[in-house]
């Protein structure tokens, strides 16, 4: 079976089991009261999504963890990129956890959560260090696939690539559907780069991502039934810094990522920005998702906005390779 079918096989296995286990997850999660706790300061529209189910993410972890087996028997490249995205999923699901438990809108503190994010990091980072296919190469963009040798230097690089944007997907989830569909192209990129990249053994494990997201659409689209939860969203953040740097690609999460980027910015912006002044903002409210809900912007235009231009970055991420 060649790269092409098994990455449309991936795609659609993983979409079935996404949809099957939502379909089935979403009453136990309403029979748990695992439901979302909605900060007061947020949008007063959001309110009405308090209870919804949270930890859906579990659902398409569950597909993309099937299909990241069955392929990863095949290409082993696979699985550093997989457990990469299953351990931030554990890591969310904790703080998913604590946030029910405690019927409040936080979770583990900064501290806890970027410790065990640390420890995780490092593991894949002395991988991809220690990894002969990998090194400490990165492809520059818009050289004609040349690479530049890091050294010592890739560590802290591999690092920010990967911290940076768990948090950054993480902050994208925020709208229904908004992390789910900016991450389906971000996915879809990534499938069609790894044979660019020289790794096309990668490509199942991206559709299986874009194809469980997918599923979880189904579910997830304003207006949503569901909600991934810190459990999918750091969870996909892990999938896309690891097969980044799988590819060495790491400076493409800039390009094709870069919704990430400003959703993260946006924060850290609005934060000092309050801190340095007394109180007042740049945002009506960060991260930025919120900023143009509140200029007037439905959650769907929103969404749809971020979509098609993470698309067409995607395209010029495509043309850089």
């Amino acid at each position: 079976m060649g790269i092409v079918n098994e990455s449309i096989l991936s795609a659609f296995l993983s979409f079935a089991v996404s949809a099957v286990l939502c379909h089935f997850l979403i009453p136990v999660l309403h029979r748990m009261k695992f439901g979302q706790q909605v900060r007061e300061e947020g949008p007063q529209a959001h309110l009405k999504k308090q209870g919804t189910p949270t930890m859906g993410g579990i659902a398409f972890l569950g597909g993309i963890l099937v299909c990241g087996i069955i392929f990863g028997v095949m290409h082993p490249e696979i699985f550093p990129v997989l457990l990469l995205c299953l351990g931030f999923g554990v890591i969310g699901f904790l703080d998913d956890y604590i946030k029910i438990a405690k019927k409040h809108s936080e979770g583990l503190n900064p501290k806890q959560k970027m410790a065990l994010q640390f420890v995780i990091t490092t593991v894949f980072c002395a991988y991809c260090m220690l990894s002969g296919r990998i090194g400490s190469e990165i492809m520059i963009p818009f050289t004609g696939g040349r690479t530049l040798r890091l050294g010592i230097l890739y560590i802290p690089l591999c690092f920010l690539a990967v911290l940076g944007t768990d948090n950054g997907v993480n902050f994208t989830d925020g709208l229904d559907g908004l992390c789910s569909g900016v991450t389906v192209v971000v996915a879809a990129f990534f499938a069609f780069a790894a044979s660019a990249a020289g790794m096309p053994g990668i490509s199942p494990l991206c559709t299986a991502v874009a194809g469980a997201l997918c599923g979880f659409l189904l579910f997830n689209a304003y207006p949503a039934k569901v909600f991934m939860g810190d459990t999918g969203s750091l969870a996909l953040g892990g999938f896309v810094a690891g097969t980044a740097c799988v590819l060495k690609m790491p400076l493409f999460i800039l390009i094709v990522g870069l919704i990430y980027l400003v959703e993260v910015l946006s924060v850290i912006i609005q934060v000092t920005y309050f801190r340095k002044t007394g109180g007042k903002r740049i945002f009506k409210m960060a991260p930025i998702h919120h900023h143009f809900e509140l200029s007037g912007w439905s959650e769907t235009r929103v969404v749809t906005v971020f979509t098609i231009v993470t698309l067409l970055l995607c395209l010029l991420g495509y043309a850089a390779l």
